[in-house]
Order: C-alpha cells, then structure tokens, then sequence
C-alpha cells in the first residue's frame, strides 16, 4: 500500500521561496501520475500542478511561471518548488498519486477518486 507524506511546508515572506516533498512509501512512483494540490478552509480543493510518468507537467494559471514540479523516481520523491510567492498561495498542499489517470483528465469530479493522498502540509505566505 502506497503511503505519500509532505513535508517543506513553514511560513515565508511574500516573495519568497519553498520547496515541498512528497515522499513516497510502499511503492516505486515510476508507474504513477503525481500532482499536488492545495485548499484553503472554506474553499475549493485546487490542483496546483501535475506530472506525468513521462514527466511532462501541468500547471495551474495561478502558479504558471512560479511553481515547477519535478519527481526523482529513484528517490521516490516529488518536489514542487515555488517561488515569488503571494499570500494568496496560503493553504495546506497536498500530493497525490493515480495508476490510471493521466494530468489531462484529473479534473475536480475525479479529485476524490484518486488513489493515494497524503496528509498535507502547510505553507503560509505572510509578512
């Protein structure tokens, strides 16, 4: 059984930078779509970015150009760097994993569906 568990998250300045884990356990991520997502108590969950088994990516328009998604099957590890970031980005972030679902169908009527999550971690973007 594949366990994911975030880590990176903290509190940082506006305009700073963060890079958050996502460590996986129980399984090799080669085989598996990863993708991060964040929510704010109160709103929608948001997927944030996405990553293919062949390592293309997808991004949000809100984190394009700030945010960038990499993953080190070897270290069964997926990282989302951010940088230049904004308050707005406050929330707690979540990694996620699919066998099935590539990054162009996840879409939030499948977000449940997904396969494995992790807990969160928390970033909090605040002068």
């Amino acid at each position: 059984q594949l366990q994911l568990v975030e880590s990176g998250g903290g509190l940082v300045q506006p305009g700073g930078s963060l890079k958050l884990s996502c460590q996986a356990s129980g399984s090799n991520l080669e085989r598996l779509t990863m993708a991060w997502f964040r929510q704010v108590p109160g709103k929608e969950r948001e997927e944030v970015s996405c990553i293919n088994r062949n390592n293309t990516t997808k991004y949000a328009d809100s984190v394009k150009g700030r945010f960038t998604i990499s993953r080190d099957n070897a270290k069964t590890t997926v990282f989302l760097q951010m940088s230049s970031l904004k308050p707005e980005d406050t929330a707690v972030y979540y990694c996620a994993a699919d066998i099935v679902l590539p990054c162009n169908l996840i879409r939030p009527v499948n977000y449940d569906g997904l396969d494995y999550w992790g807990k969160g971690t928390l970033v909090t973007v605040s002068s």
